[in-house]
């Protein structure tokens, strides 16, 4: 039986985890691996945080700390940020442990047991000023390659190449700024002219990606050279050998960090009691394993040949109870990168989206859901946050909540919240279960071949499907004239609710256990579809998620770039709202307005204020007194007879696709359902307005408001700051005239 080690790129312990890293390598292997889970697959999962390299004694030095310091912060906060992001590691290791330690000493020493490592002098940077020789992330220059200026000297990130300090243009000191020298110190380097032969035939051999196979064959292509892997630094993997030359140096990061998926894998197992299972899934014993690491393509080079390079290198693993080839990586799925804005994420100027803070604002699901709906599978991809609001609002909200709302609602109005008997099934009841089937099926082939954009989008399918089949089913008619056929469409829309709730797992798992929940289900999700029992009781309808408003977008703004770069928040802002329409979200949510000021003066530059109302107009609630204060326009006994009053039910709402302050809602008036547009959004939130009991103007001449037809008109109190809906204070019959 087929196993899979599957893990994500190891992130750097010197700083948080922002939304580009997320949608790289995290969320695709979580999605992946829920569904392995679902299908009943034998999985693990593992990542962890790599805690040595220069990054994280750059950090140590620029704070005045030491580099333990900072691994240990940022170990427990990345950790902290996945388990809220509902990233499901079966175990988040880290490289500081002895057991990282002792494996990879002892890859280095095979390596050069074997032959494929050789010492050798060479110039390194060195700062005179600082007195101290220089990593490669230390100095900075103009890359040879592409002309990008500011590059550190171990990759370009712009152009992707891997860069020496010694090839850069101008070279200078990260720290202090000043020219480099170049002083002789001895390293170990890989042989990785030993492995380019055998890396070509099996990169050729792959199924992988285009994206990764091409970028691995154009390196291997264009030759490949011995490598360092060993580096002067006081912090990180001692080099393991006694000899003078390398003493209190230590292993290079890019050399032992992948290493510390072996490591974190042991580590992981023996603290379940398994220890020696750790050789199933990286030793070649049967042939069944699937090592597949996720990362985002500026790893590509390193995973898919330094990484394997390494794994030869060794040779066969050998203890008292096996020998064995290492398994190499059976599917390298690299994504591209995720965009700010049009513009590239920039830690420096707080151009990014960083998930803690994110988390702080949005729901998990939220997050999940848009970075999956943009995922750049094989291209950049764009974070908008006006593109965030539509996707949620008219996708998760309008259609996939919308739907669950309504099959919850009308079994516990119609049926008492028991799933009713189905009777006989129409062409569409049938086409309901193919569609269901077809959506297992379509969406695990395209979550196999790693298009998890794709298989989102069809799982989104069938809720579109679910409402189109609700809409022409047309449940609240024929609940008044055909019990049976209402009994049969609530049915089938209850098991096309309980179909979501496992294709979501993956991808939404906070919405999938509210499905679970609202169902009332206690079994065990699993990759197949089978039916809600006739007599099983379903809970009441909740909403399912509440809309994304532009005031959330400011108020995120202003509380979490700002606070980092109001230059960046400035460019967010400008882009999309008004000044005005910021300093009022901004003295209406923040707590401590003497904060709000401060933030929008940091943004702004000057002090402002709300605007009340424009000069030399009249508010709206001066107009209103003006108006009752006024005389009386009486209208006849037989005008106001001509007016048809009714009651009825709001059974959905809707954005307006047009105005952002116009709902689009459905009312039931017993034997039909009108389209109304009504300006309530500024007073109501969609939840407060589904299953009102309402007063409506019926016979008033249909009108299409900002491209809708509406096709009445809802009656509301206004005293010019408040508006309430009129509702009866009884229950009466859908359709009572009013008189």
């Amino acid at each position: 039986m087929v196993r899979y080690m599957v893990t994500s790129a190891l992130p750097y312990a010197n700083g948080p985890i922002h939304a580009g890293h997320l949608a790289g390598a995290y969320l695709p292997a979580d999605i992946f691996v829920r569904y392995l889970r679902l299908k009943g697959e034998e999985v693990l999962f593992i990542c962890g945080t790599d805690e040595h390299g220069t990054p994280i004694t750059f950090r140590a030095l620029k704070e005045g700390r030491s580099p333990r310091e900072i691994v240990d912060e940022f170990h427990e906060h990345i950790k902290t940020t996945f388990e809220r992001a509902k990233i499901s590691f079966d175990y988040f290791g880290r490289t500081e442990l002895p057991v990282h330690y002792r494996i990879s000493q002892e890859f280095f020493l095979k390596a050069l047991e074997n032959g494929h490592l050789v010492k050798k002098v060479t110039k390194q940077a060195y700062c005179e000023h600082d007195k101290m020789f220089l990593p490669d992330r230390y100095v900075i220059g103009t890359c040879p390659y592409c002309g990008a200026e500011n590059q550190r000297g171990d990759q370009c990130e712009v152009c992707g190449r891997p860069l020496t300090p010694e090839i850069l243009i101008n070279p200078r000191c990260n720290i202090c700024g000043n020219p480099i020298t170049f002083k002789d110190s001895a390293h170990y380097y890989i042989k990785m002219q030993d492995f380019e032969e055998r890396l070509k035939k099996w990169v050729e051999s792959q199924h992988w990606k285009p994206n990764v196979k091409n970028t691995v064959l154009g390196w291997i292509n264009e030759g490949l050279e011995e490598r360092a892997i060993t580096r002067d630094l006081d912090w990180g993997i001692p080099v393991p050998l006694d000899d003078e030359d390398v003493k209190g140096k230590v292993l290079y990061v890019w050399f032992e960090a992948p290493i510390g998926y072996i490591s974190i894998t042991i580590e992981a197992l023996k603290r379940a009691g398994k220890e020696k299972e750790w050789k199933k899934f990286w030793l070649n014993l049967d042939g069944e394993t699937k090592v597949i690491h996720f990362i985002g393509k500026d790893n590509i080079p390193f995973h898919a040949i330094f990484w394997p390079a390494f794994l030869m290198a060794y040779g066969k693993y050998k203890d008292e109870e096996v020998e064995a080839e290492w398994n190499l990586p059976y599917d390298i799925p690299a994504n591209e990168y995720l965009n700010l804005e049009g513009k590239k994420f920039s830690t420096s100027r707080n151009w990014a989206i960083w998930v803690h803070e994110f988390l702080d604002a949005f729901p998990a699901d939220y997050l999940r859901y848009y970075l999956t709906a943009i995922m750049p599978e094989t291209r950049d991809s764009d974070f908008s946050f006006a593109d965030f609001k539509v996707k949620i609002n008219e996708e998760l909200v309008n259609n996939l909540g919308n739907f669950v709302h309504r099959a919850l609602t009308f079994v516990n109005r119609y049926f008492d919240g028991i799933v009713p008997e189905r009777g006989e099934l129409n062409e569409l009841d049938k086409e309901a279960f193919e569609e269901i089937q077809k959506a297992f099926e379509e969406v695990g082939e395209l979550i196999s071949q790693y298009r998890f954009k794709d298989a989102l989008r069809r799982v989104m399918e069938l809720a579109i499907f679910g409402n189109r089949y609700f809409d022409h089913q047309r449940p609240w008619k024929t609940a008044k004239t055909d019990r049976e056929r209402t009994a049969t469409t609530v049915n089938v829309s209850l098991q096309i609710v309980k179909a979501l709730g496992i294709l979501l797992e993956p991808f939404l798992p906070d919405a999938s256990e509210k499905i679970w929940h609202l169902l009332n289900l206690e079994e065990l999700k699993r990759w197949e579809f089978t039916e809600i029992p006739a007599g099983h009781r379903v809970r009441k309808a909740t909403p399912m998620f509440r809309k994304v408003t532009d005031e959330d977008i400011i108020y995120f703004i202003l509380n979490y770039i700002a606070r980092g770069n109001p230059e960046s928040a400035r460019v967010l802002l400008d882009k999309y709202y008004k000044r005005d329409d910021v300093v009022k979200v901004a003295l209406e949510r923040f707590k401590n307005k003497e904060e709000a000021r401060a933030i929008l003066k940091s943004v702004y530059g000057e002090e402002l204020e709300v605007k009340s109302e424009k000069p030399g107009k009249a508010s709206k609630k001066e107009k209103v007194k003006k108006k009752e204060g006024g005389k009386m326009d009486y209208v006849s006994f037989d005008d106001f007879a001509k007016l048809d009053l009714r009651v009825g039910k709001i059974i959905e709402v809707k954005d307006h696709p047009n105005a952002d302050r116009l709902y689009v809602v459905k009312v039931d008036l017993g034997d039909e359902v009108r389209q109304l547009v009504a300006g309530l959004k500024k007073y109501y939130k969609p939840e407060e307005l589904l299953n009102k009991t309402v007063v409506i103007i019926a016979n008033l001449e249909p009108k299409k408001l900002r491209g809708v037809e509406s096709q009445g008109m809802l009656l509301a109190a206004d005293d010019g700051e408040n508006v309430a809906l009129l509702m009866p204070d009884k229950e009466v019959k859908l359709g009572a005239r009013i008189r």
